[in-house]
């Protein structure tokens, strides 16, 4: 492992103390303050709906589908629940979380899924580090920690699918901090995002159309390029023999215990890449997965694989390309199979896909998916509604003003290809004709890491969104990314590493791209 000096802890841990300025009020004194917002606080096209104060920790009721009961170990705090009207037809539910102890910034969590789900895991994670922070619904209730793939709400309504593309953590940002104003009586100093996945891409989003809404951006595994990522994940199914049902009827289907002999195969011929035989494989990128090294022989039938299956896996580790042979999205990563989310989703067509081109893409409930092909994809993509697709390199507006981006993703992702978050990085610097991006913006690839967190390897890096990273943080910069990321903003002191921790508590240096993790035989480090 490669840790930093305890100086190296002591200096930025020192960054993150002295910005404090925690106020000497008492509880009565904030709890009479809470409790006022509701009759006083008069604010455009918003209602406060309640205001609790929490004064110890406890669980509280939450509404809407998502869940019943939600977890408040960050008291003691002030609970602001309200409502955006964004538009006649459409309007966002949101809380702002405001904690006694503040430290002066403001923070708006993102969600995931086709997200209609507050995530009071964000709240309560980012609260407990002093942030005064607001978390929103999207403008639809649903489609999160619920089912991630629901998108009924919104058939026949374009608004609530704008409040989902760009909307929704705008307003959520603009309002959130004339609370945060009003109750502390003074401004917010310093603004940031933190999401993953949906909110990775929603952090982009917010980059690009409203650059002036936060100073620091913390997007992990954004789902950009949304369109023909969730076109990718259709045809994947496809190559799987969906939508028939069962999956076990279509001669492309894999079988669980074959799935077990693919990823022993990739590992087999590429996890000592890296240099280290782990059960990771650091750099998908650089696997060349042979399927045909499984087929059956002769008369073989057990424990290998037909022709048929080799070319469904042929097609899933290939990128997707167009009808014009344009590059759509990345190819699924070696190594992500082995994933729990992965193999369940090969059969039928994944909901994400389902969901949004019956509900959104053709507005019809009843789509027959037995013929989803490219030119559904590709007209996904054309239609793009709500400008959704988030996959534009011009951040010059968000670099002009100062702000600051961090990003990651997991190499073993099996929703969202890490790819494309390379691919994203390169748009950029394409964009702006910037060779690196350093001064602004810094992507880390996570080796064996899943979606968001959880997978093989250090995948706890203070991370903490919905649920993954927050046991076990340090409360040190180099340990903690949203930390970093306040490093970065405020003391202009950018990371050029994260250290990951991993549940046996072992440690990893996690690289900036285009550096590479590599092993020298006693730690790892980066190198280019």
């Amino acid at each position: 492992m490669l840790c930093p000096s305890a100086a190296t802890v002591v200096i930025l841990f020192s960054t993150w103390t002295l910005s404090a300025a925690a106020s000497s009020q008492n509880h009565t004194d904030w709890e009479t303050s809470c409790l006022s917002l509701q009759k006083n606080l008069q604010l455009e096209n918003t209602t406060i709906l309640d205001t609790t104060y929490i004064a110890e920790p406890q669980n509280i009721t939450t509404p809407g589908i998502c869940r019943s009961t939600a977890p408040v170990n960050s008291a003691p705090l002030c609970r602001v629940q309200f409502v955006i009207n964004t538009t006649s037809s459409s309007a966002v539910h949101a809380e702002a979380w405001l904690p006694d102890t503040w430290y002066g910034r403001f923070l708006v969590a993102g969600d995931g899924g086709l997200g209609g789900c507050l995530d009071y895991d964000a709240l309560d994670y980012t609260t407990s580090l002093h942030f005064a922070s607001v978390s929103t619904d999207n403008g639809h209730d649903g489609g999160g920690g619920s089912d991630p793939g629901d998108a009924h709400q919104f058939l026949n309504h374009p608004e609530v699918i704008n409040d989902f593309a760009f909307r929704a953590i705008h307003v959520g940002a603009v309002i959130g901090k004339q609370i945060v104003q009003a109750y502390y009586t003074r401004a917010a100093a310093k603004s940031y995002f933190l999401g993953c996945s949906t909110g990775g891409r929603q952090g982009t989003q917010a980059a690009l159309k409203f650059p002036d809404d936060f100073d620091g951006i913390l997007g992990g595994a954004p789902a950009t390029d949304f369109n023909n990522a969730v076109g990718a994940l259709g045809m994947i199914s496809r190559a799987f023999g969906a939508p028939t049902s069962p999956s076990e009827a279509s001669p492309k289907w894999i079988t669980p215990d074959l799935w077990v002999l693919v990823t022993t195969e990739i590992l087999r011929q590429c996890d000592a890449l890296d240099g280290v035989v782990d059960g990771i494989i650091a750099e998908p990128d650089s696997c060349e997965f042979r399927p045909e090294a499984l087929q059956c022989n002769g008369d073989e039938t057990e424990n290998c694989l037909t022709p048929t299956q080799v070319e469904a896996l042929h097609n899933l580790y290939s990128p997707l390309y167009g009808l014009q042979g344009q590059l759509l999205y990345p190819r699924f990563p070696p190594g992500a199979e082995a994933d729990p989310l992965t193999p369940a989703r090969f059969a039928g067509i994944h909901p994400f896909a389902s969901n949004w081109f019956r509900f959104v893409v053709y507005n019809d409930t009843e789509h027959d998916f037995s013929n989803f092909s490219l030119t559904d994809v590709e007209l996904g993509d054309q239609i793009n509604p709500g400008g959704i697709a988030t996959f534009d390199g011009d951040l010059s507006a968000f670099r002009t003003r100062g702000g600051k981006f961090l990003t990651y993703h997991g190499s073993r992702d099996p929703l969202l290809s890490p790819t494309n978050s390379k691919r994203v990085y390169d748009l950029i610097s394409h964009t702006l004709s910037l060779p690196l991006l350093d001064d602004f913006y810094r992507l880390f690839l996570v080796p064996g890491m899943g979606h968001c967190g959880n997978g093989l390897g250090a995948n706890s890096f203070g991370q903490g969104i919905l649920g993954f990273g927050v046991n076990g943080i340090a409360n040190s910069s180099s340990h903690n990314i949203l930390l970093a990321l306040v490093d970065w903003v405020e003391g202009d002191v950018a990371p050029d590493t994260i250290i990951g921790t991993a549940v046996d508590g072992s440690m990893r240096t996690h690289c900036r791209y285009p550096q590479r993790s590599v092993w020298n035989g006693m730690v790892w480090g980066c190198s280019n």
